[in-house]
């Protein structure tokens, strides 16, 4: 037997979700609003979790990984998604230059990046692989399995600054794509670029510069307003966060703002758990406050763990993405993943990634991970992918407003994920 879904949901969370299917109008509408007043980025991902009584992102990632994961039956909506962004970012484009990580064995990496290759030459445009890094560009090629499933391969161009422009084999490509967040800093070279050539995103969404604080903050306004249209607490939809921004676990310095912060985000939890008659126990999640592929990351349930984490547990936190010290820390409300996937007869705790293009809900997956519990990080080794097919439900509900439709679900889903997504255009306008 094959993958199964069991995502439920039930309580007052349940009745928002009714509401917003029953008033789908009135959704789409208030989107379109938003997005004309706030440019939407070329391409990301939102990671949710849904603890039944509470969904909510816990990440957006504006240099989203994993178009090898999108399923085959959204390819289309994909592809037709890529031809709008280009319309918005560069309409003239005819070549786009993809800078990817310089992940030179990661393996998965490499098919994501043919396969987003292959996806953008879709769309008509001339798409070209390069990078400024010796290293992947001694590579010479990305060898991956295409769109049907054939072994191929992409060349790994070398990239060349000239003049305050990119080039490559001596020709400037219209459209910039960076599939690279520059978490460890962006080069000199590309802060001189100018208008000539269209970099998406900006180079002020790399990890380098933006916060999750931010993101988060904007997101919790963003929640806010779209809640106040059903007269529904927002907390169903958008998880405590507070910051710390002096921290070495290393040295065990700020470890008095941690436990602060820890104690006051655990008791807004339990408020909050007691006004909805919710029997579960509260806990954290402690993480950098900038980077991603899940690294930096601990589940916290008492204040008091802070002063004794291991030496394992220090160095754990201590360093993030290429080797950089972590200082800067969000604590964020942990949301139980009440979602499993059955596989083989063995469950999996599960949480879906939803990707847009543009403003458009693409598709996304579920990561998946045997070993983990409801309340852990699952963006850890082990983990697994398990497309959803999101090809019927991307924009509109179905006609039903059965609440447990597959279709309606995973529509509450895109809405959710347009909103960190409108969140992170807000964040990048100001």
């Amino acid at each position: 037997m094959g993958p199964q879904l069991k995502a439920n949901l039930c309580g007052k969370l349940r009745d928002f979700e009714t509401e917003i299917i029953s008033n789908r109008s009135v959704v789409e509408h208030w989107f379109r609003d938003m997005f004309a007043k706030y440019k939407p980025p070329f391409y990301s991902s939102v990671d949710l979790r849904n603890a039944c009584f509470k969904i909510a992102p816990i990440d957006t990632n504006l240099f989203p990984a994993g178009f090898n994961n999108i399923g085959e039956d959204d390819r289309r909506s994909t592809v037709q998604a890529f031809m709008s962004a280009v319309e918005r970012h560069c309409p003239h484009a005819e070549t786009v230059l993809i800078i990817p990580e310089n992940h030179t064995r990661n393996l998965y990496y490499h098919q994501h990046i043919g396969h987003l290759h292959a996806l953008l030459s879709n769309v008509g445009l001339k798409a070209i692989i390069g990078s400024h890094e010796d290293s992947l560009c001694n590579l010479k090629e990305f060898v991956f399995k295409n769109l049907e499933g054939l072994p191929t391969s992409v060349p790994i161009k070398k990239v060349y600054f000239e003049k305050t422009g990119l080039y490559v084999d001596g020709t400037k490509p219209d459209l910039v794509l960076f599939n690279n967040d520059f978490s460890s800093g962006i080069p000199d070279a590309y802060r001189d670029l100018t208008d000539s050539q269209t970099l998406v995103p900006s180079l002020d969404a790399s990890w380098a510069i933006r916060k999750k604080s931010n993101h988060f903050k904007l997101y919790k306004e963003t929640a806010q307003e779209f809640s106040k249209i059903f007269d529904f607490d927002d907390w169903f939809i958008n998880p405590i966060n507070r910051r710390c921004s002096d921290v070495s676990f290393k040295e065990k310095k700020g470890e008095e703002c941690l436990v602060k912060n820890v104690e006051e985000v655990l008791n807004e939890i339990k408020k909050k758990y007691v006004e909805y008659g919710i029997k579960k126990k509260p806990f954290v999640v402690m993480k950098a406050n900038s980077g991603t592929y899940g690294m930096s990351v601990m589940t916290i349930r008492e204040s008091s763990e802070i002063y004794r984490l291991n030496n394992k547990q220090r160095k754990k936190m201590s360093k993030n993405k290429e080797g950089i010290t972590v200082k800067d820390v969000l604590i964020q409300e942990g949301i139980y993943s009440f979602e499993t996937v059955v596989d083989y007869n063995a469950e999996s705790v599960a949480e879906p990634v939803v990707y847009l293009v543009d403003k458009y809900v693409i598709g996304g997956f579920y990561r998946i991970h045997s070993e983990k519990g409801l309340d852990e990080n699952l963006n850890t080794p082990g983990m697994k992918f398990f497309p959803i097919a999101f090809e019927d439900s991307c924009q509109l509900p179905a006609s039903s407003s059965d609440p447990d439709s597959i279709t309606n679900r995973l529509y509450f889903y895109g809405v959710i994920a347009r909103l960190a997504t409108l969140a992170a255009a807000k964040e990048m306008q100001r």
